[in-house]
């Protein structure tokens, strides 16, 4: 197993890796209308700009590009495993390149995990679905040694927020602004 920087001839690979991943995984998360602005989202420009910035990288294995992870600032943009070759490890190993080139071993900062508009179909709320999917996201950002979780909505409803209150998140201890660069708001 190898993980190389990306370069621009491999566009076509990270987007194979991404495209297939998000058509093969993400119906049975999102809608469709969902998993086509996820596709859309992962352009040949969107991982074009982020290769020339050098911010991509692509994991080999058995003689193959199994996956891609691109990070910026250290942040995860797009991390992706072909669906066959998931559950063996390579996630996480791209995971973990990803912390140790971002974050050296007398770094004393942990990760924390970020969760942005939990929305659930109107017909499926009030069955626990969401607060099922925060607690396993939970579970992942204590796995991997997270100190804390941050959750953003865009909703001002007081039930969502009173839901979010429940699941054990607080709005006072720290206040979000949003600063949209490129779109109007």
């Amino acid at each position: 197993m190898e993980i190389v920087k990306a370069q621009a001839g491999d566009l076509d690979v990270i987007k194979e890796i991404t495209q297939t991943t998000i058509k093969a995984i993400y119906p049975k998360y999102y809608p469709a209308g969902a998993v086509d602005f996820f596709l859309a989202h992962h352009s040949d420009e969107h991982i074009l700009s982020d290769i020339s910035e050098e911010n991509v990288y692509i994991l080999e294995a058995e003689c193959t590009a199994v996956g891609t992870v691109t990070v910026s600032n250290g942040n995860i943009y797009r991390l992706f495993v072909l669906p066959e070759y998931q559950h063996k490890g390579y996630g996480k190993a791209l995971l973990n390149f990803v912390c140790l080139r971002y974050y050296s071993e007398s770094d004393t900062r942990r990760p924390y995990a970020f969760i942005e508009n939990v929305v659930t179909r109107e017909d499926y709320r009030g069955r626990g679905y969401a607060g099922e999917c925060l607690d396993f996201a939970k579970q992942i950002a204590e796995k991997e040694n997270c100190y804390k979780m941050m959750l953003m909505t865009g909703s001002k409803k007081s039930e969502t927020l009173r839901f979010y209150e429940k699941a054990g998140y607080n709005s006072s201890d720290k206040t979000a602004f949003i600063q949209w660069i490129g779109m109007e708001k």
